[in-house]
């Protein structure tokens, strides 16, 4: 499982022209599911997000993370970042999760951000978003679940 996160001042995800989500500060979470993820996965890139410290503290240094500064979260479903690009011009695919598998740990990532108080928004699972950043710093980490293995 790969997220990309972004530290925002606020952030919105929108469908057909509707604001489904938004969010003030906090972190845009755009996640990739593996097909070899497990939501062992789910759990420890969730309690990553929640307390990696990327929030400024009075010095202007990373100090405090998300569940410290009681910040929010927007989820973003992202089969893209588990693109392969090294060959050709077109990416491959092949790691992503299939749909049903990905939804059902995209939706065990989220709870778990949910039971850790983390307020969390969402994107609309395989559907066409708009999403509108404002990346603060700007800050910006990919972090992948292979990490704790």
């Amino acid at each position: 499982m790969r997220a990309l996160i972004q530290r925002v001042v606020r952030a919105q995800v929108a469908v057909d022209g509707e604001i489904i989500g938004s969010i003030g500060t906090g972190m845009v979470i755009l996640l990739g599911v593996a097909e070899d993820d497990s939501e062992a996965d789910a759990v420890w890139l969730a309690e990553k997000c929640a307390n990696l410290r990327i929030f400024d503290n009075n010095e202007g240094k990373f100090h405090y993370s998300l569940l410290d500064i009681e910040g929010e979260a927007l989820i973003i479903s992202q089969f893209t970042l588990m693109g392969n690009s090294r060959k050709g011009r077109r990416p491959s695919f092949t790691q992503a999760a299939k749909p049903d598998k990905a939804d059902l740990l995209y939706q065990f990532f989220i709870r778990h951000m949910k039971n850790l108080n983390i307020h969390s928004e969402i994107g609309r699972f395989a559907a066409h978003m708009l999403v509108s950043i404002d990346n603060d710093g700007p800050v910006t980490l990919i972090i992948d679940s292979e990490e704790s293995r």
